[in-house]
Protein backbone atom coordinates (compact mmCIF):
# COMPACT_ATOMS: atom_id res chain seq x y z
CA UNK A 1 0.00 0.00 0.00
CA UNK A 2 2.53 2.62 -1.02
CA UNK A 3 -0.27 5.71 -1.49
CA UNK A 4 -1.95 8.11 0.86
CA UNK A 5 -4.70 10.66 0.37
CA UNK A 6 -4.52 13.43 2.83
CA UNK A 7 -8.68 14.52 3.83
CA UNK A 8 -7.76 17.62 5.40
CA UNK A 9 -4.66 19.34 5.23
CA UNK A 10 -4.35 21.05 8.52
CA UNK A 11 -1.14 22.31 11.25
CA UNK A 12 -1.56 18.11 12.53
CA UNK A 13 -1.66 16.25 9.11
CA UNK A 14 1.06 18.49 7.42
CA UNK A 15 2.99 17.48 10.51
CA UNK A 16 2.12 13.57 9.62
CA UNK A 17 3.51 14.08 5.86
CA UNK A 18 6.40 15.87 6.87
CA UNK A 19 7.58 13.01 9.26
CA UNK A 20 6.54 10.65 6.69
CA UNK A 21 8.73 11.82 3.98
CA UNK A 22 11.59 12.00 6.66
CA UNK A 23 11.15 8.49 7.02
CA UNK A 24 11.86 7.86 4.15
CA UNK A 25 8.41 7.32 2.90
CA UNK A 26 9.06 7.63 -1.21
CA UNK A 27 5.18 6.46 -2.36
CA UNK A 28 2.90 9.17 -3.43
CA UNK A 29 1.18 11.24 -1.37
CA UNK A 30 -2.58 13.16 -2.50
CA UNK A 31 -3.47 16.10 -0.61
CA UNK A 32 -7.18 17.52 -0.73
CA UNK A 33 -7.43 20.89 -2.26
CA UNK A 34 -9.00 22.72 1.20
CA UNK A 35 -6.99 25.21 2.87
CA UNK A 36 -5.76 25.29 -0.89
CA UNK A 37 -2.70 27.60 0.15
CA UNK A 38 -1.33 25.42 2.94
CA UNK A 39 -2.26 22.32 0.64
CA UNK A 40 -0.13 24.13 -2.15
CA UNK A 41 3.26 24.66 0.13
CA UNK A 42 3.00 21.24 1.56
CA UNK A 43 2.85 19.83 -2.07
CA UNK A 44 5.77 21.60 -3.07
CA UNK A 45 7.66 21.21 0.07
CA UNK A 46 6.62 17.20 0.52
CA UNK A 47 6.54 15.88 -3.06
CA UNK A 48 2.62 15.23 -2.70
CA UNK A 49 0.39 16.42 -5.45
CA UNK A 50 -2.92 18.36 -5.08
CA UNK A 51 -6.42 16.65 -6.25
CA UNK A 52 -9.28 18.26 -7.80
CA UNK A 53 -11.36 17.18 -4.84
CA UNK A 54 -11.71 14.95 -1.84
CA UNK A 55 -13.32 11.84 -3.83
CA UNK A 56 -9.86 11.83 -6.07
CA UNK A 57 -8.16 12.22 -3.05
CA UNK A 58 -10.12 8.81 -1.99
CA UNK A 59 -9.70 7.29 -5.92
CA UNK A 60 -6.00 7.49 -5.56
CA UNK A 61 -5.06 6.59 -2.77
CA UNK A 62 -4.14 3.24 -0.84
CA UNK A 63 -4.64 4.34 2.82
CA UNK A 64 -6.75 7.35 3.62
CA UNK A 65 -5.95 9.83 6.80
CA UNK A 66 -8.78 11.64 7.91
CA UNK A 67 -7.87 15.34 9.52
CA UNK A 68 -10.87 17.00 9.31
CA UNK A 69 -13.12 18.30 12.55
CA UNK A 70 -15.58 16.31 13.80
CA UNK A 71 -18.12 19.52 13.14
CA UNK A 72 -17.93 18.56 9.23
CA UNK A 73 -17.44 14.81 9.28
CA UNK A 74 -20.78 14.01 7.76
CA UNK A 75 -20.54 16.78 5.32
CA UNK A 76 -17.36 15.14 4.16
CA UNK A 77 -18.48 11.91 4.75
CA UNK A 78 -21.70 12.48 1.77
CA UNK A 79 -19.33 13.61 -0.61
CA UNK A 80 -16.86 10.32 -0.87
CA UNK A 81 -17.17 7.02 -1.50
CA UNK A 82 -14.61 4.30 -0.48
CA UNK A 83 -14.13 1.12 -1.98
CA UNK A 84 -15.04 -2.14 -0.34
CA UNK A 85 -12.09 -2.48 2.77
CA UNK A 86 -10.42 0.66 2.02
CA UNK A 87 -8.38 1.56 4.89
CA UNK A 88 -9.20 5.29 6.52
CA UNK A 89 -7.18 5.98 9.46
CA UNK A 90 -9.15 9.16 11.47
CA UNK A 91 -7.40 11.54 13.52
CA UNK A 92 -10.81 12.67 14.59
CA UNK A 93 -10.44 13.09 18.00
CA UNK A 94 -13.39 12.02 19.68
CA UNK A 95 -15.06 10.28 16.41
CA UNK A 96 -15.78 6.56 17.44
CA UNK A 97 -15.53 3.73 15.20
CA UNK A 98 -19.28 3.12 14.77
CA UNK A 99 -20.08 6.45 13.56
CA UNK A 100 -16.70 6.28 11.02
CA UNK A 101 -17.80 3.26 10.03
CA UNK A 102 -21.95 4.83 9.57
CA UNK A 103 -20.28 7.33 7.69
CA UNK A 104 -17.78 6.02 5.47
CA UNK A 105 -19.79 2.90 4.76
CA UNK A 106 -17.46 -0.11 2.59
CA UNK A 107 -13.75 1.75 4.34
CA UNK A 108 -12.37 -0.35 7.08
CA UNK A 109 -11.93 2.47 9.70
CA UNK A 110 -8.97 2.85 12.17
CA UNK A 111 -8.46 5.47 14.55
CA UNK A 112 -5.04 7.18 15.48
CA UNK A 113 -3.80 9.54 17.68
CA UNK A 114 -0.11 11.18 17.36
CA UNK A 115 1.50 14.74 18.13
CA UNK A 116 2.82 17.36 16.38
CA UNK A 117 6.59 15.29 16.93
CA UNK A 118 5.04 13.53 14.07
CA UNK A 119 7.18 16.11 11.50
CA UNK A 120 10.65 14.64 13.43
CA UNK A 121 9.34 11.12 13.54
CA UNK A 122 9.17 11.41 17.63
CA UNK A 123 5.60 10.93 18.84
CA UNK A 124 3.84 8.36 20.09
CA UNK A 125 1.33 6.58 17.70
CA UNK A 126 -1.48 5.13 19.04
CA UNK A 127 -3.90 3.04 16.95
CA UNK A 128 -6.80 1.29 17.63
CA UNK A 129 -8.16 -1.25 16.80
CA UNK A 130 -5.08 -3.23 15.43
CA UNK A 131 -4.31 -2.41 11.58
CA UNK A 132 -1.60 -4.26 9.66
CA UNK A 133 -1.81 -0.85 7.15
CA UNK A 134 -2.15 1.65 9.51
CA UNK A 135 0.48 0.44 11.76
CA UNK A 136 3.22 0.03 8.52
CA UNK A 137 2.65 3.44 7.57
CA UNK A 138 2.58 5.14 10.80
CA UNK A 139 4.96 3.13 12.50
CA UNK A 140 7.49 5.54 11.33
CA UNK A 141 6.39 8.07 12.81
CA UNK A 142 7.90 7.58 16.77
CA UNK A 143 6.83 4.84 19.22
CA UNK A 144 3.78 2.61 17.96
CA UNK A 145 1.27 1.87 20.66
CA UNK A 146 -1.85 -1.06 19.26
CA UNK A 147 -4.75 -1.02 21.03
CA UNK A 148 -7.49 -3.41 20.99
CA UNK A 149 -10.08 -1.46 23.34
CA UNK A 150 -12.08 1.69 22.29
CA UNK A 151 -12.27 2.91 25.58
CA UNK A 152 -8.49 2.78 25.89
CA UNK A 153 -8.54 4.88 23.05
CA UNK A 154 -10.17 7.62 24.45
CA UNK A 155 -7.58 7.65 27.60
CA UNK A 156 -4.99 7.74 25.19
CA UNK A 157 -6.86 10.49 23.96
CA UNK A 158 -6.44 11.96 27.59
CA UNK A 159 -2.48 11.21 27.29
CA UNK A 160 -2.54 13.22 24.34
CA UNK A 161 -3.80 16.16 25.71
CA UNK A 162 -1.44 16.03 28.20
CA UNK A 163 1.05 16.71 25.81
CA UNK A 164 -0.06 20.25 24.92
CA UNK A 165 -0.80 21.02 28.74
CA UNK A 166 3.50 20.48 29.74
CA UNK A 167 4.58 23.23 27.04
CA UNK A 168 2.23 25.29 29.76
CA UNK A 169 4.36 23.85 33.55
CA UNK A 170 7.59 23.67 31.14
CA UNK A 171 6.64 27.68 30.49
CA UNK A 172 5.96 28.15 34.12
CA UNK A 173 9.79 26.61 34.91
CA UNK A 174 11.30 28.34 32.63
CA UNK A 175 9.84 31.85 33.29
CA UNK A 176 10.57 31.04 37.26
CA UNK A 177 14.79 30.51 36.33
CA UNK A 178 14.26 33.85 33.71
CA UNK A 179 12.29 36.04 36.73
CA UNK A 180 15.46 35.53 38.86
CA UNK A 181 18.35 36.11 36.59
CA UNK A 182 18.77 33.68 34.25
CA UNK A 183 18.79 34.32 30.78
CA UNK A 184 15.53 33.28 28.93
CA UNK A 185 17.51 31.21 26.18
CA UNK A 186 19.67 29.30 29.21
CA UNK A 187 16.45 28.64 31.29
CA UNK A 188 14.60 26.76 28.55
CA UNK A 189 17.91 24.63 27.77
CA UNK A 190 17.80 23.94 31.36
CA UNK A 191 14.27 23.20 32.10
CA UNK A 192 14.14 20.68 28.63
CA UNK A 193 17.41 19.08 29.24
CA UNK A 194 16.18 17.96 32.84
CA UNK A 195 13.05 16.73 31.14
CA UNK A 196 14.53 14.63 28.83
CA UNK A 197 16.87 13.63 31.57
CA UNK A 198 14.11 11.91 32.89
CA UNK A 199 12.53 10.12 29.99
CA UNK A 200 15.76 9.19 29.05
CA UNK A 201 16.40 7.64 32.51
CA UNK A 202 12.66 6.16 33.09
CA UNK A 203 12.81 5.00 29.91
CA UNK A 204 15.65 2.87 30.06
CA UNK A 205 14.01 0.95 33.08
CA UNK A 206 10.99 -0.28 32.84
CA UNK A 207 10.89 -2.05 35.59
CA UNK A 208 11.09 0.71 37.84
CA UNK A 209 7.91 2.85 38.50
CA UNK A 210 7.94 6.63 38.34
CA UNK A 211 7.75 7.14 41.94
CA UNK A 212 9.77 5.00 42.81
CA UNK A 213 12.55 6.31 40.08
CA UNK A 214 11.77 9.91 41.85
CA UNK A 215 12.33 8.68 45.43
CA UNK A 216 15.71 7.63 44.55
CA UNK A 217 16.63 11.33 43.79
CA UNK A 218 14.51 12.68 46.78
CA UNK A 219 16.51 10.81 49.52
CA UNK A 220 15.89 12.42 52.84
CA UNK A 221 18.22 15.53 53.33
CA UNK A 222 18.55 16.56 49.64
CA UNK A 223 17.55 19.77 48.39
CA UNK A 224 15.35 17.88 45.81
CA UNK A 225 13.60 16.09 49.14
CA UNK A 226 12.82 20.18 50.80
CA UNK A 227 11.35 21.02 47.25
CA UNK A 228 9.06 17.88 46.95
CA UNK A 229 7.93 18.70 50.77
CA UNK A 230 6.55 21.73 49.43
CA UNK A 231 4.80 20.29 46.60
CA UNK A 232 3.24 17.52 48.58
CA UNK A 233 1.60 20.44 50.34
CA UNK A 234 0.33 21.99 47.19
CA UNK A 235 -0.27 18.97 45.18
CA UNK A 236 -0.83 20.13 41.41
CA UNK A 237 -1.69 16.12 40.66
CA UNK A 238 -4.79 17.04 42.09
CA UNK A 239 -5.23 19.86 39.55
CA UNK A 240 -4.38 17.40 36.45
CA UNK A 241 -6.82 15.21 37.15
CA UNK A 242 -9.61 16.81 37.33
CA UNK A 243 -8.72 18.66 34.36
CA UNK A 244 -8.38 14.87 32.83
CA UNK A 245 -11.10 13.93 34.00
CA UNK A 246 -13.24 16.74 32.42
CA UNK A 247 -11.61 15.69 28.86
CA UNK A 248 -12.68 11.90 29.51
CA UNK A 249 -15.90 13.16 29.78
CA UNK A 250 -16.42 15.43 27.28
CA UNK A 251 -14.99 12.42 24.70
CA UNK A 252 -17.37 10.25 26.20
CA UNK A 253 -20.32 12.49 25.82
CA UNK A 254 -19.20 13.47 22.35
CA UNK A 255 -19.13 9.55 21.20
CA UNK A 256 -22.20 8.51 22.10
CA UNK A 257 -24.13 11.14 20.18
CA UNK A 258 -25.73 10.38 17.30
CA UNK A 259 -24.73 11.12 13.52
CA UNK A 260 -25.95 14.48 13.19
Amino acid sequence: MNSVGILGVGELTEKVVRGLRRSGFEGQIFLSPRNAQKASALAQDCDCQVMPDNQAVVDQAGLVLLGVRPEVLDQLAAEVSFKPGQPLVSLAAGVGLARLAQAFGQARCVRAMLSYAAQYNQTTVVVCPPDAACEERLGPLGSLVVLEEESAFELATVAACMNGWFYFLLHDLQQWLADKGLPAEQARALVLGNLQDCVASAQRQPEQTLKALGQAIATPGTFTADGLQVLNHQPVGATWGAACEVVLDALLTRSQLPPR
